[in-house]
């Protein structure tokens, strides 16, 4: 039986939709009726598409470049993916094992469905993005969530990891920086992480390094398949040019792997989508191979909001937050909150209904952290211009200052 009662497949009808989006709709529909809403739920960079990636698309556009290409994307884009990867990761590649897809998302995707049979495991460390465990079971696998709370600085441990290993699990989920709490894997951490793994040779991993380039405080960014390439052949390291060039409606993702993985990606793709927008493809090869002058200033724009924001949350009351080390989001504990009444007279039962009262009562649009598998936390991300990420801030300072029990 493979269906639900409903007629839909019954993967499918137990999936959830994605948080985020339904945060989002939330906003535009409250902005439609005319509320004044600053949202820091949205994960992607409020600043524009660099000029010469733009043009590059244009200029695509222009010169007829609007037919298919191959499937796993054109050949100069996979060429500068991999020049890309043995370049900034140092992972000996060549274009003939990349392969470029309609978003992170996508690569994601085909990677978990090309290889999970019914039943088989993903280990995936919590907080986690919201979408790792609802692929994995639209693919008919099964998530299994491991809680890596503030101690353990939200990353999974090797105790951790070989206690989750069974002779189901098919794959690891590593993300670094992280979605939702802008931790970052140390070279030691993957290291130790990379110690587990290769007692288990079963076992692939899915580096989602979508987040690399916004990492701060002078850190180096390691990825696994750089720091032990033993696992090499079992690495499928993914990214992609959404968040380093605030190009999310592009639409393009990429990876590098195992040749027999990216064969079978690019199979199920071909009866999927049969490859990514031409004209993005273009947009995106300018990124990669132009000025990288956009990805330091940007960086330089979002650490100076982390620290603002930071100092911001742990000055309210009922609010803590640890500095993330990357990304654009920071994960604030709301235990504080939890039991209070709202002016509107509300009892805050979860991260939840803070989410909803910061929504309802203050304008302020997050997401709580339950949705990423930890809470009572609520995320944030401040990728919007600094004036707005202040009134923001204040506005949830004088919701929290009015909170009573």
């Amino acid at each position: 039986m493979t269906t639900s009662v409903n007629g839909l497949n019954r993967f499918l009808a137990s999936a959830r939709p994605s948080a985020t989006y339904g945060v989002m709709d939330r906003v535009a529909a409250r902005r439609a009726q005319g509320a004044d809403v600053i949202s820091l739920s949205a994960g992607e960079p409020d600043f524009d598409t660099p000029a010469h990636v733009r043009e590059a698309g244009i200029a695509a556009i222009r010169h007829g470049y609007t037919r298919y290409t191959q499937v796993a994307g054109m050949r100069a884009l996979r060429e500068a993916v991999a020049d890309k990867f043995r370049r900034e990761n140092g992972l000996d590649t060549d274009w003939r094992q990349t392969i470029v897809c309609n978003g992170g998302k996508q690569v994601i995707f085909n990677a978990i469905a090309a290889t999970l049979n019914e039943g088989d495991e993903v280990v995936i460390p919590a907080p986690y993005w919201v979408s790792y465990p609802e692929i994995v079971q639209l693919c008919g696998g099964k998530s299994v969530v491991v809680e890596c709370g503030v101690k353990s600085g939200f990353k999974i441990t090797p105790a951790l990891l070989e206690g989750a290993i069974t002779a189901r699990t098919r794959w690891l989920i590593l993300n670094s920086p992280s979605n939702p709490t802008g931790a970052v894997y140390s070279r030691a951490e993957l290291l130790a992480l990379a110690e587990v793994l290769l007692s288990h040779p079963h076992v692939l991993v899915l580096s989602d390094d979508i987040y690399e380039h916004l990492i701060f405080d002078g850190l180096t960014f390691f990825t696994l398949a750089q720091v032990e390439p033993r696992l090499r052949e079992r690495v499928l390291t993914m990214n992609g040019v959404s968040k380093a060039y605030a190009m999310t409606g592009w639409r393009i993702g990429f990876g590098t792997g195992p040749g027999w993985l990216i064969d079978a990606m690019g199979k199920l793709q071909g009866q999927q989508t049969s490859g990514a927008s031409t004209i993005s493809q273009h947009a995106a090869l300018a990124a990669l191979t132009g000025s990288q002058q956009f990805v330091s200033e940007s960086r330089s724009v979002f650490q100076h909001r982390r620290d603002y924001l930071v100092r911001a949350i742990n000055a309210t009351e009922g609010l803590c937050c640890e500095v993330p080390q990357g990304a654009f989001y920071a994960f604030a504990s709301c235990e504080g909150l939890i039991g209070k009444v709202t002016a509107a007279g509300k009892q805050l039962l979860s991260d939840e209904d803070v989410v909803n009262g910061l929504l309802d009562e203050a304008g302020v649009a997050t997401v709580h952290g339950s949705a990423f598998g930890l809470g009572p936390y609520v995320r944030i991300a401040y990728a919007l211009e600094s004036a707005a990420l202040q009134r923001a801030c204040e506005a949830i300072g004088r919701f929290c200052e009015r909170l009573s029990g």
